[in-house]
C-alpha cells in the first residue's frame, strides 16, 4: 500500500489510531490466539484445528494455551481470539467465558460442507451463514470437507480453499485479516447524534431525496442490492443468547448491508507544494504524497446524505430514512429529520467511518487537482453537484463501470465494513486512484473501491440513479454532470 498520508495525520483526521495494522504481516503479529475445543473432536477437526493454529503461529501471532489465555475469572482475556472446533452445548459455549462482547473473536469450526451453494441468492447465502454465527454464538465460521474449507463472515462473505488443511499463505492473506478487523458497530458515544436539525423541506434536500428515490426505484428488485437481516428472523439457543445478540447488535433489529449516498457540495481551494512553501501544515491542512510530490491540502467539513441504518433503501421514505452525516475537526456528527423523535432509535451505520473517509477523500482529491490539473472537471463538479456513493456486496465488471472512475482495491487484505482499516483504505486507495489517472493521463471522475470478501463502493459524480441504471442494465451515455444540481448545501 502506497503510504500517502502518515499514521499520525490519518488519526487526526479520521480518528484512525496510529497503531493499526494495516498490512497482513502486521495484523498476524497484533493477534493473540487460543484454542477451546468442543469434546468429542473427531479427528479431521482436531488436526485442523492443530493445523490453523500452526499457521496463526508463522504468521506472527501469540498462540498460547488455554489456561494460559484465561484471566483469574477464567474468562478469556481481552484481545484473544478463541479458536473453537466442533460442537458445543449450551454450557460450554466459548461466548460464555470471554471478557467483552466486541474485543475477543470466536471462530467455529464445523465438520461439514457450508450451507451454501452457487444457486443461492446473495441474501440467503447472508441468512444462513447469520443463522449458524447466531445458533453457536461465533463471529466467523470455518466448513471442513474432504478436500476443501470455507470461511463464511457476518457480512456474507465466503471464501472456499481447496486443500483438507490449511496453508500459511491463505491464511495470511484471507483468514489474518478476517480476525484483526473485526465487524464493529460504531460506539454511539463517539458520534454526536442533533435530533432533528435536518431540514427536509428545503430545496437542496428535496433535490437529493428524488436522487435517492429514484435510485431505489430502479434497484427494486434486484437480489444484489440486499436490504436487511432481521433478528427475529434468526433462531437462538435460548433468550440469553437472544439478548447477547441484541447487545453486540447496539439493539438494533437486525443487520442492513449496503449503503446510498450523497455528500454535498464542497468547495475547496488547490493544495499547496510543500517543497516550495517550508512552513509545516497546521490543524487546517494535512501534508499528502502523491505523483512523487509532497502537498499541503486543506482538512475541510464534509457532509453527507445518507440512508439510515436498518431502512429499506428501495423504497426511502425521505422524511424518516435519510440522515446527514457530517465530518469536522475529526468529530463525526449526525443530524436526524424532524419527523424522527428524539426517542426513535437512530444508529449509526457500521459503514459511518467508511462514508466520511470517502467524502473527506474526494474533498483532498479537489484540491490537489485543481493544483496538478485544473482544467479537469472534478473539482467543480464536487462543488456544484457533490457526489454520489453507491455501496453493495457484489462486484460488477470492470466494463460496466462509468467512464472516469478508476478500480482501486483488489489487493486489499479482505477487511469488515465497520473497521478503521477499511476507512484507510478508501481514503488512501482513492489517492491511488488519483495517481493511477494522472499517471495514465486519464481524467478523474470517481473510484470504484472493490474490497475483496466484502463488496464495492462506487463514489464520484454521477447521481444515484444514474449509477443505479448501469449496474441494472440500461446505459447512460455521455459523461455529463450529475442530473441533480444541489443549489444549497
Amino acid at each position: 500500500m502506497t503510504v500517502h498520508i502518515s499514521p499520525e495525520s490519518l488519526q487526526r483526521i479520521l480518528g484512525i489510531p496510529p497503531t493499526t495494522p494495516l498490512d497482513p504481516p502486521s495484523m498476524g503479529r497484533a493477534l493473540r490466539v487460543t484454542a477451546c475445543p468442543a469434546p468429542g473432536l473427531n479427528p479431521r477437526l482436531a488436526g485442523f484445528a492443530s493445523a490453523l493454529l500452526e499457521c496463526l503461529r508463522s504468521c506472527g501471532a501469540s498462540v498460547t494455551e488455554e489456561h494460559d489465555a484465561r484471566n483469574s475469572d477464567s474468562r478469556f482475556a481481552a484481545g484473544t481470539v478463541v479458536i473453537a472446533p466442533g460442537s458445543f452445548p449450551d454450557h460450554l459455549l466459548p461466548i460464555n467465558r470471554v471478557s467483552t462482547l466486541y474485543n475477543n473473536i470466536i471462530v467455529g469450526i464445523y465438520d461439514e460442507p457450508p450451507p451454501v451453494s452457487a444457486s443461492d441468492t446473495p441474501q440467503e447465502t447472508l441468512d444462513a451463514v447469520v443463522g449458524r454465527l447466531a445458533w453457536d454464538m461465533v463471529h466467523l465460521v470455518i466448513y471442513l470437507t474432504g478436500d476443501s474449507w470455507t470461511i463464511c463472515s457476518m457480512n456474507g462473505g465466503v471464501t472456499t480453499f481447496q486443500t483438507a488443511m490449511p496453508l500459511q499463505q491463505d491464511v495470511l492473506r484471507v483468514l489474518v485479516p478476517k480476525l484483526t478487523a473485526q465487524v464493529v458497530p460504531p460506539r454511539a458515544g463517539d458520534i454526536e447524534i442533533r435530533h432533528g436539525e435536518l431540514d427536509t423541506s428545503l430545496p437542496w434536500f428535496r433535490t437529493i431525496a428524488r436522487d435517492f428515490e429514484e435510485s431505489g426505484r430502479i434497484w427494486d428488485g434486484n437480489p444484489l442490492l440486499m436490504n436487511h437481516t432481521s433478528t427475529e428472523g434468526l433462531a437462538y439457543r435460548n433468550a440469553f443468547y437472544r439478548k447477547i445478540v441484541a447487545r453486540y447488535l447496539d439493539e438494533r433489529t437486525g443487520m442492513s448491508y449496503g449503503f446510498l449516498a450523497r455528500q454535498l457540495p464542497v468547495s475547496i481551494s488547490p493544495a499547496v507544494d510543500a517543497c516550495s512553501n517550508r512552513r509545516a501544515p497546521d490543524t487546517s491542512s494535512v501534508e499528502i504524497g502523491i505523483a512523487g510530490k509532497r502537498f499541503f491540502v486543506p482538512i475541510p467539513e464534509v457532509r453527507v446524505v445518507t440512508t439510515r441504518s436498518g431502512c429499506r433503501k428501495t423504497a426511502v421514505d425521505r422524511h424518516r430514512d435519510l440522515i446527514e452525516t457530517s465530518l469536522a475537526d475529526g468529530r463525526i456528527r449526525i443530524a436526524t429529520a424532524a419527523a424522527l423523535s428524539a426517542e426513535s432509535a437512530v444508529r449509526p451505520s457500521f459503514d459511518t467511518l467508511t462514508i466520511v473517509a470517502h467524502a473527506l477523500g474526494n474533498a483532498l482529491v479537489s484540491s490537489i487537482l485543481q493544483t496538478l490539473r485544473p482544467e479537469d472537471r472534478f473539482a467543480s463538479l464536487l462543488a456544484d453537484s457533490g457526489a454520489a456513493m453507491t455501496h453493495w456486496h457484489h462486484y460488477p465488471d470492470d466494463d460496466t463501470l462509468p467512464e472516469g472512475y478508476i478500480i482501486h482495491g483488489k489487493v486489499n487484505p479482505p477487511v469488515s465494513c465497520s473497521t478503521p482499516q477499511s476507512a484507510v483504505y478508501s481514503l488512501i486507495g482513492k489517492l491511488d486512484a488519483l495517481e493511477m489517472a494522472l499517471g495514465e493521463g486519464v481524467e478523474y471522475l470517481g473510484d470504484a473501491h472493490f474490497e475483496p470478501g466484502h463488496g464495492t463502493n462506487l463514489v464520484g459524480v454521477r447521481s444515484l440513479a444514474e449509477i443505479a441504471k448501469m449496474m441494472n442494465g440500461s446505459k447512460v451515455n455521455g459523461a455529463e454532470a450529475p442530473e441533480q444540481r444541489i443549489a444549497h448545501g
